[in-house]
């Protein structure tokens, strides 16, 4: 397999692994309380609807929070395992998980500190229900420094190191 088909894989990869994470988190979150309404399918995204009248502020907040901690959590996951990760033979499981890695560590802090506003707001609607949104803001901008440099000093020698080999 050439680099270019494993780098779009290493994409497909992340989109679907981050939608899966992300999205997944609303779902369970909304269904465990009752709100759950349908899935909108948005071109390489998906949204999770929610009966809204029903959710308290606070549970709004929540479902709106569960998303991007979930990615969070499960990108830190991918980098404590990077070492196991780049032994692999594969270079395009490799490539694939170089990718999701990326995308769980900033594409939530990246969005959630200086893009949502561009986009209707999305998660941050409901987050800024449970802490000022300028507070969030800011929060989500020290996650995407400290997730970026997590990525270039962690992950990203690792990676190279496994794909020169």
């Amino acid at each position: 397999m050439n680099k270019r088909t494993r780098q779009f894989l290493g994409l497909l990869s992340a989109v679907v692994a981050y939608n899966i994470l992300h999205e997944g988190a609303h779902i369970i979150y909304a269904l465990s309380i009752g709100t759950f309404k349908q899935i909108i399918f948005l071109g390489l995204g998906i949204q999770i609807d929610v009966y809204g009248e029903r959710m308290s502020d606070i549970q709004l907040g929540i479902f709106c929070l569960v998303g991007a901690v979930t990615t969070l959590i499960a990108a830190y996951g991918l980098v404590a395992a990077t070492n196991k990760i780049c032994e692999v033979k594969s270079k395009a499981f490799k490539a694939s998980m170089y990718y999701v890695t990326i995308a769980l560590l900033l594409v939530d802090p990246l969005y959630l500190s200086l893009l949502y506003g561009f986009f209707g707001g999305g998660d941050m609607n409901g987050i800024a229900l449970l802490i000022p949104e300028s507070v969030a803001r800011i929060c989500f901008g020290v996650l995407l420094l400290v997730n970026g440099l997590i990525f270039w000093k962690i992950v990203l020698p690792k990676y190279k190191k496994a794909f020169s080999e």
